[in-house]
């Protein structure tokens, strides 16, 4: 019997990506509710509950419903990509790269946290240093990052692409989160072991997909005698053995005069830079993946197959 999937907001972005990326499968069967009855409750729990794995690709509130409508229901694995669960204590944290356990973690959970695009680029660089011992559980970290549009979903896509739309952005670039009180912050202080609330600072660009995550370190206030090289080593240490996360040796950064946001569009790859001039005592950790490929459909992908044995 091959494992029933069931994608619940699969009219929407994520939901749309999750539905390209199995379309091409034989080993699983998508369940589908037609685009007509996708308000039918009745017919929405009957596909959750008949389903082996469901993605929630919904609204903060749509997916505490789903999960409540199966709640007792525990043939039916769950994972979310809202932000409703990322730091809730019985569920696993999507992110596999997270740490040596965390891969066998997701295969083994029944409810997966998919995270969000913006903290996967800022845990990815942050947390291997903290499990190093590098970086100080009390830095200030100050995460700063731009996105492409579709990571704001279709109201967004709506706004960016149509002169008509009433609330039409014209801007090529704005800031966003202006309080400082950003819904990612929880899990980005809770999944980079980080003491001190970090500040983070996102924007979106004119570009549909892509992504650039940074977060400036001045080395002189880390542990021991960090260095441009030593956090090399530290990420690439952490990442040794996966094939998603790939941290760019020194001399390819070196040699960078400029960071494409585009550069990973429809792909599931993130790429990690350390940048800076050996001896300055300053680093910019630099992380850049496409928004819905490893900042979350690619990531739900990728945590399927985990939960499947096929990852």
């Amino acid at each position: 019997m091959k494992p029933k999937i069931f994608i619940d907001g699969e009219h929407g972005t994520t939901g749309l990506q999750i539905r390209t990326r199995l379309a091409g499968r034989h080993d699983l069967e998508v369940l589908s509710i037609p685009e007509a009855e996708r308000r039918n409750k009745d017919l929405r729990a009957d596909f959750l509950k008949g389903a082996d794995v469901a993605i929630l690709c919904l609204p903060d509130d749509a997916s505490k419903e789903a999960v409540s409508i199966l709640e007792g229901h525990n043939s039916t694995r769950i994972i979310d990509t809202s932000t409703a669960h990322r730091i809730h204590p019985d569920w696993a944290y999507g992110f596999a790269e997270l740490d040596r356990a965390q891969r066998q973690k997701i295969a083994d959970a029944r409810l997966v946290a998919n995270p969000g695009c913006y903290p996967t680029g800022a845990i990815s660089l942050v947390r291997p240093l903290r499990d190093a011992g590098i970086l100080p559980g009390d830095y200030p970290i100050a995460v700063n990052a731009v996105s492409g549009y579709t990571g704001g979903g279709k109201q967004m896509i709506a706004q960016m692409e149509d002169p008509a739309n009433p609330d039409h952005i014209s801007a090529n670039n704005f800031l966003y989160g202006l309080p400082l009180k950003h819904k990612h912050v929880p899990e980005l202080q809770t999944h980079g072991h980080l003491d001190r609330r970090p500040i983070f600072s996102p924007s979106v660009g004119r570009f549909a997909q892509g992504m650039i995550v940074q977060v400036p370190i001045f080395t002189g206030d880390l542990n021991g005698n960090a260095s441009l090289e030593t956090i090399h080593a530290a990420l690439q240490a952490h990442y040794d053995g996966q094939n998603i996360v790939q941290v760019v040796p020194l001399a390819e950064s070196a040699a960078l005069a400029r960071i494409d946001a585009e550069e990973l569009r429809d792909t599931d790859i993130m790429k990690l830079f350390v940048l800076g001039t050996s001896g300055q005592g300053e680093v910019n950790l630099v992380a850049v993946l496409d928004n819905l490929g490893k900042g979350a459909s690619g990531a739900a992908v990728q945590n399927l197959d985990l939960m499947l044995n096929n990852g």
